[in-house]
């Protein structure tokens, strides 16, 4: 038993095979020389390498070290056990006392030691292969023959009397080192692949990780600048600055728990790689081409483009609440008024909507805060600013200062809501708001919802209530964020950009009516906008 347990621990975690000039990483474990080569030579193009056991990571290729120790144990033990360590496989005739087989008999199916091998008959039947227990799949299960060919069209292992006169006859045929060194290279290329995969899904861990610490230090920011604000306010604003804090925590705790689920999934995807990798690579060291090529075919096992296709429909995990606490701090100046806290609100400025550039089946109301789709023409005058698609932007473009406006939503199952440069291409393919590089929108399509720009869509939680959304753009940060007004305000996603020109609000609508039921907000005060500015900066860059 003892001895048993020793050989475990001179197996090579690579090949699964005793040490062959083991030697030591940095992290203490071991490897073949060898095998922990060809490993790093594959991470090489990845730029990171890592311990195939314990996954340390190091960017430069870590210094082999000999294990002396461990390579004179091998030594040691293999001296002892030289050929019982080999195949395990004893001599069919030797009944007195184990010998290990140096072969085995096809025909006899026999195993035999080197004594008994040296009487063994010479004929051509008798076909002499390494020891091995699996003797009848050597043979073939129709004529009782050794296997000697590969039937490429059938896709079996065959004798010469398949080849003849059996069902195989007149088939296309390789000998089967041929055939199994064409399995081979297949197998070969599909690792290759499953090692990319892989490494491709570490990074994604990585990035989530790094997602998790940024918005942790966003909370804390947040928090010190929450705390600070109301470090002067009188006793009574105790509990509004409790609640803004909590509310902190919980969005943190939601999105942390939100990132370990998709970490949790990207680790059992990574453990799935390696267990396939470990398979393939199993069968990529063995000697026995029947082995190689009676296993299953293993090309589905790296079904990229599903993958990818199912990895663009993966949700946005979503960003710190930041809008709702920048709600909770605007509720200031109706708590604490005549305290001079240095909160100003300027009066809401209407935003209306231009005429002169809906589309033919598009219906202004008077007061021009709806857009109203129609199926019949509305004969507007033909302008260069009318657009051909069911869109429209409002009249008052922004080219600095924060604003921000919200958009009745709830009697419309298509639509988008967005900004635009007025810029914008009129006609063509490129018109409509999120479909160029000149426009971001919030986007309702058959219940599904995202955010688009430059023709990029993000999907986003189709569990939310989007009766009603807010547009919220910071002209000299270069953000368009957007907010659903549900209870509590969920914010949904922020562009970040350089902006070039003015920025209209632009409306797209097709089976019904949506409202601008809110005005445009200009925060004035330099305190404020720190304040605000910190609480609204944290953004999506595009």
């Amino acid at each position: 038993m003892a001895s048993a347990d020793l050989r475990q621990e001179l197996d090579c975690s690579i090949c699964l095979s005793i040490y062959t000039d083991p030697v030591s990483l940095r992290c203490g474990h071991n490897f073949c020389r060898v095998c922990i080569n060809l490993m790093l030579d594959i991470q090489e193009g990845f730029g990171v390498y890592s311990c195939p056991d314990c996954r340390t990571k190091c960017l430069e290729r870590p210094v082999l070290i000999q294990n002396i120790t461990l390579c004179n144990i091998v030594g040691s033990f293999l001296s002892t056990r030289p050929d019982q360590e080999e195949t395990g496989i004893y001599c069919t005739y030797c009944v007195d006392s184990p010998v290990p087989a140096a072969k085995s008999c096809l025909h006899c199916e026999d195993h035999l030691c080197d004594k008994h091998l040296r009487v063994h008959s010479k004929s051509a039947e008798h076909v002499l292969c390494d020891p091995t227990t699996a003797l009848g799949n050597r043979k073939c299960s129709v004529h009782k023959k050794v296997l000697e060919y590969y039937c490429t069209e059938d896709a079996a292992c065959i004798c010469v009397s398949c080849c003849l006169i059996g069902e195989h006859r007149g088939h296309q045929m390789e000998s089967l080192d041929e055939a199994s060194e064409k399995k081979k290279k297949k197998l070969r290329n599909v690792l290759q692949k499953l090692t990319t995969k892989r490494a491709d899904t570490e990074n994604r861990v990585q990035s989530l990780q790094e997602h998790r610490r940024e918005d942790q230090g966003k909370a804390a920011g947040i928090t010190v600048a929450v705390t600070a604000l109301f470090r002067d306010i009188r006793r009574q604003l105790k509990d509004l600055e409790k609640r803004v804090l909590s509310e902190i925590s919980k969005q943190t705790a939601c999105v942390s728990l939100s990132i370990s689920d998709l970490i949790h999934q990207l680790q059992k995807k990574k453990d799935e790689l390696s267990g396939k990798m470990r398979h393939i690579e199993e069968l990529c060291n063995m000697t026995d081409p029947v082995t190689v090529l009676q296993e299953p075919d293993t090309g589905d096992m790296c079904d990229t483009e599903d993958t990818e296709r199912r990895d663009t429909q993966v949700h946005y995990v979503g960003d710190l609440d930041v809008g709702l606490i920048s709600g909770a701090l605007h509720t200031l100046s109706d708590i604490i008024t005549g305290i001079n806290t240095g909160i100003y609100v300027q009066e809401a400025t209407d935003l209306l909507l231009d005429v002169n550039t809906a589309g033919d089946n598009i219906e202004i109301s008077g007061d021009r805060k709806t857009a109203s789709w129609s199926d019949i023409d509305q004969n507007h005058p033909e302008t260069p600013e009318r657009f051909q698609c069911n869109q429209v932007i409002s009249t008052r473009g922004f080219s600095s200062g924060r604003h921000y406006w919200d958009v009745d939503v709830r009697k419309s199952k298509w639509w988008m809501v967005g900004m635009c440069y007025p810029s914008i291409d009129r006609r063509g393919d490129q018109t409509y708001i999120g479909g160029n590089n000149k426009s971001w929108c919030l986007c309702r399509w058959y219940n599904r919802y995202s955010v688009i720009h430059d023709r990029k869509e993000m999907l986003l939680p189709n569990n939310i209530p989007y009766d009603k959304v807010r547009v919220y753009l910071d002209y000299e940060a270069g953000q368009v964020s957007f907010y659903a007004l549900c209870d509590p305000i969920r914010h949904l996603y922020t562009y970040t950009a350089t902006f070039t020109e003015p920025l209209h609000a632009a409306l797209w609508v097709w089976d019904s009516c949506i409202t601008i039921s809110g005005g445009a907000t200009d925060w004035g005060d330099d305190d404020m906008k720190s304040a605000q500015r910190l609480v609204t900066s944290q953004g999506e860059e595009i």
